[in-house]
């Protein structure tokens, strides 16, 4: 019996391991679902404490291979020790690897036979995921649904959102599942998981939103100021000067696009000079310019913003902040971990709902900044808009995984939207995404660089713009529901 739990325990964790090799940069998305019909193979086989210590070990082996690079923002560029770098890796770890212990949990005391277990877990997954993304603010990073986008599952985003995606995923390895468990009786559940799996590639044709005039031609500037020098008043003026060095001739373009907080400093400590002439030099081109930057309003109140320089005018406001990073949570409780962590401006206050879309030309244009494009419902508040502005700072992730996954992040939005994205950001990856998700430009990281290209706005709404996540949401309640009922009835061993 204790053999059974270990190896139990060893088959999890393995599981666990395939999962970020499914994400970018790697690729390999059919290690996802392998991985996922690993842990509900071994879950399955045991009592609901054995399935969520399983899960468990599957969430630590799943994070703490996907998310290493916490260390790195924090010890290379968060001024923590090693130590302290290496705890608070480990508690996020720990504490994230607690939603696939606890689904499985909750599925094994649902579906108390194989076939019930595997309609519940497929409904507590699905909530366990909808629950990270908003519980104590939200931590989506590699849901299972980013690990498709360039699968034929990707193609559902439009349809029912990265949840969607996640959805069809679990489901296709409870399926797999299913099949090698019961030897007959395969076909309605070899059926389901063909139409899951190729359902895609008729969905992909779709087109669910339309043009909306002519393309728009970007220059997205790429400073490549490392994370050492960016708040070091030192190089403050060097910065300036980079930016402004790399914008000049790019003017002709219609749009130029500055990354997250390329000024490191507030309007007001910035020679007005400095704007004046980079105001002229657009209008003479014809362009508009915007600027990640920081920015104060009349209560002393700031902002991690993207103002925009010329024509209307107008400015985007974060509204989805980064806990302490760009602020404190119970900062009277717990005020001196500001200091530990020693983050420049990490005391920004949200831009709040309900800012106007910016007006560029023609177009209506919806923005975001950095952590916020992993948030669906975020980016779903901009739907109206022609086109997606992105800025990120991704260096504080370093040459790890990370900014190749934000990227995909990004392109997921684009999916489920039907919408493309200028994704302008500081080291890299600097990109433009069609509104299939697709990179139809992109710079290479580590360099300053322009990175030139075009995009075609697009109007209309996909059915996630309309609907949202509830779909999803329900449809895992069901499985749940039914799921459990099956097994009260002592019918759960057949789907």
């Amino acid at each position: 019996m204790a053999r059974n739990r270990r190896a139990g325990l060893l088959l999890a964790a393995l599981a666990g391991g395939l999962m970020p090799l499914a994400y970018a940069p790697f690729g390999l998305w059919p290690l996802a679902l392998l991985a996922l019909a690993g842990l509900l193979a071994v879950a399955m086989r045991g009592t609901a404490r054995e399935a969520a210590a399983r899960g468990y070990v599957f969430g630590l082996a799943w994070f703490g291979g996907g998310l290493y690079w916490i260390f790195i923002s924090c010890y290379r560029y968060g001024n923590m020790d090693a130590a302290s770098a290496t705890l608070v890796t480990a508690a996020l770890v720990a504490y994230l690897a607690l939603f696939p212990a606890l689904a499985l949990y909750a599925a094994r005391r649902l579906g108390r036979s194989d076939g019930a277990f595997l309609l519940a877990a497929t409904g507590t997954l699905g909530l366990a995921e909808w629950l990270r993304s908003w519980l104590l603010t939200g931590f989506p990073w590699l849901a299972p649904g980013y690990s498709q986008i360039d699968s034929p599952l990707g193609a559902f985003a439009p349809l029912l959102g990265m949840a969607g995606v996640g959805l069809a995923l679990t489901a296709s390895a409870a399926l797999l599942v299913h099949l090698s468990n019961r030897p007959r009786r395969r076909w309605p559940a070899a059926l389901i998981f063909v139409a899951l799996t190729t359902g895609g590639l008729a969905l992909g044709r779709l087109d669910w939103t339309q043009p909306a005039g002519p393309p728009v031609r970007l220059a997205l500037v790429q400073g490549n100021v490392e994370q050492q020098m960016k708040w070091d008043p030192a190089y403050f003026e060097e910065t300036l000067a980079r930016y402004r060095r790399l914008s000049a001739g790019q003017f002709d373009a219609d749009v130029v696009i500055w990354p997250e907080n390329a000024i490191p400093a507030l309007p007001s400590q910035v020679d007005a000079g400095y704007f004046t002439a980079l105001r002229e030099a657009a209008q003479r081109g014809g362009a508009a310019l915007l600027i990640g930057m920081p920015t104060e309003d009349a209560d002393g109140r700031y902002y991690n913003a993207l103002v925009q320089l010329t024509g209307p005018g107008g400015e985007y406001r974060k509204r989805h902040l980064v806990p302490f990073g760009e602020y404190v949570p119970l900062q009277r409780q717990i005020g001196p971990v500001l200091d530990l962590l020693a983050v420049p401006m990490s005391d920004f206050s949200t831009g709040g709902p309900g800012q106007p879309l910016l007006r560029i030309g023609e177009s209506r244009v919806a923005a975001s900044v950095c952590y916020e494009i992993l948030f669906p419902q975020e980016l779903r508040a901009g739907a109206a808009a022609d086109w997606l502005i992105n800025i990120s700072n991704d260096a504080w992730f370093g040459d790890s995984t990370a900014p190749p996954q934000h990227l995909d992040i990004a392109r997921m939005r684009a999916r489920e939207l039907g919408r493309p994205i200028a994704r302008a950001t500081n080291t890299g990856l600097t990109a433009i995404i069609d509104h299939r998700g697709r990179v139809t430009a992109r710079a290479a990281p580590f360099e300053p660089t322009v990175l030139r290209g075009e995009l075609l706005p697009r109007r209309g709404l996909t059915p996630f713009a309309r609907f949202g996540e509830l779909p999803v949401t329900l449809l895992c309640l069901a499985l749940c529901l039914v799921g459990g009922w099956r097994g009260r009835a002592g019918t759960g061993r057949r789907l």
